[in-house]
Parts: structure tokens; C-alpha cells; sequence
């Protein structure tokens, strides 16, 4: 659905199956569905390409479980029993579990409040998205959060430290709200390789 959802954004996907591949990317897309642990383990031999890509400049769009990985670690590493998964650690922090959210997981549409300017952010604020997730990132910068959603308690629902930038949410199933974002994270790509 992500590589769909890129496409009607208007980016011409590659899936790639070997590292060496990122360094030619315009942009890095990093979907993710399950386990914060297993999630790491599956992106182990891309860890270096990735990090390359991210300080080379490359945007990174890391979503739902790819934006937790963007960080530097998971309580729900600990709470599965998988030990201390780390992060790829672009943007330092910890992932954590929602402690007075009135259910979880957090299912379903809520909104986005843009707390600080960024491109991939462009026409979003107080647009709806959709959310399916039980933990959340919480930065060690504050300055990394730019947008927020509230479900019990406000949580970071984007990130951001400059090419790298990472939704809670699921764009590509966001409606139009998540087709304007990866619209501009097309267009952010294309700027910076200009």
C-alpha cells in the first residue's frame, strides 16, 4: 500500500533487495507494520545504508513502526521479551507505550496539529489521518516534534530533524490528508537532489 500510495503521489518506486541500492535513492521510504525487535532485525543489513543515505542528505520517511526505528529504542523491545533492540538512532529517543490512552491500540482516524513548520507538513494541519499503533515516539529534542496528535495523552504524531522525518500515521491510508503529504516528501526528494 505504501509503494501505491508513492505512486499516486508521483514518485517512481523502486523496491530495492540490497543496500547498495539506497545510495542512488532520491528518497528513502521506510514502511513498517509489527514488532519494534523484529522490525530491526529485518532492516539489520540496510542499518548502514540507511545512516549513510540520512547523513548524505537523502530524505527519510519513516512510517508507523519505520518512524519508531528512526529512533533510538523501543520499550516494546523489553516488554516482547526481545532484549534491547536498538534503533537506527537518526533522530535520538525512545519509543513508548500509551499509559493513559482510553484504549489500545490507538485504531482509527484522528487529527494532526502542525506544531512547527516543516515541507512534508505543507496544507496538513488539523487534517485527519490514520492511526494503528500502541507505542509512540518520544524524542529526546522536543524541537523533533512537528506535529501532534491526542488520543488520551498528546503524542508526537510526525517527526522531523531536517531530511528526516518520520508519521505515526499511515499516509497511504490517510486519504487525501496522507496523499498531500507523500506529495510533498515527492516534491522535498526532488528539491534536494536538485
Amino acid at each position: 500500500s505504501a509503494t501505491r500510495g508513492l505512486e499516486r503521489a508521483g514518485a517512481d518506486v523502486d523496491v530495492v533487495e540490497t543496500p547498495a541500492r539506497l545510495a542512488d535513492a532520491d528518497g528513502v521510504v521506510l514502511p513498517g507494520v509489527g514488532a519494534f525487535g523484529d522490525g530491526m532485525e529485518n532492516a539489520g543489513p540496510f542499518r548502514g545504508a540507511m545512516t549513510d543515505a540520512a547523513a548524505d542528505g537523502t530524505p527519510v520517511l519513516g512510517i508507523c513502526l519505520g518512524m519508531q526505528m528512526l529512533l533510538s529504542e523501543s520499550e516494546e523491545a523489553a516488554r516482547a521479551g526481545q532484549g534491547d533492540a536498538e534503533g537506527l538512532g537518526l533522530i535520538p529517543g525512545t519509543n513508548v507505550r500509551f499509559r493513559e490512552a482510553p484504549k489500545v491500540p490507538h485504531m482509527g482516524w484522528n487529527d494532526l496539529t502542525v506544531e512547527r513548520d516543516h515541507p512534508v507538513l505543507d496544507g496538513v494541519n488539523g487534517e485527519y489521518a490514520y492511526f494503528v499503533h500502541s507505542y509512540y515516539a518520544r524524542p529526546d529534542d522536543e524541537t523533533a516534534v512537528a506535529a501532534t496528535t491526542t488520543h488520551g495523552e498528546t503524542f508526537p504524531s510526525v517527526v522531523a530533524v531536517d531530511n528526516v522525518v518520520g508519521t505515526q500515521f499511515h499516509p497511504e491510508k490517510s486519504g487525501e490528508t496522507g496523499l498531500r503529504l507523500l506529495r510533498n516528501f515527492v516534491e522535498f526528494c526532488a528539491e534536494r537532489r536538485a
